[in-house]
C-alpha cells in the first residue's frame, strides 16, 4: 500500500493521518509523536519534515461511491 496523505484524518494537510494509516496505527498517536518529536527538536526540524511531506506525498484518491 502506498503513502497518502488521508482525507479522512486531516487537519491540516493529512501527512499525519496518512501516516498512521499507511502503518496501521491509530491516528492520535501519530500526531501525538509529531509533536513530542517536534518539540524535543525544537519544533523547526519538525515543521520543515511536515511541509516537506506535504508537498511530496500525494493526496489520497477519492473514494467512489
Amino acid at each position: 500500500m502506498p503513502l497518502y496523505r488521508s482525507r479522512r484524518h486531516s487537519i491540516i494537510a493529512g501527512v499525519c493521518g496518512g501516516i498512521a494509516e499507511w502503518l496501521g496505527w491509530s491516528v492520535t498517536m501519530v500526531r501525538f509523536l509529531y509533536i513530542l518529536v517536534s518539540i524535543l527538536s525544537a519544533a523547526f526540524p519538525g515543521t520543515i519534515a511536515y511541509i516537506i511531506l506535504w508537498v511530496i506525498v500525494p493526496k489520497a484518491p477519492a473514494e467512489e461511491a
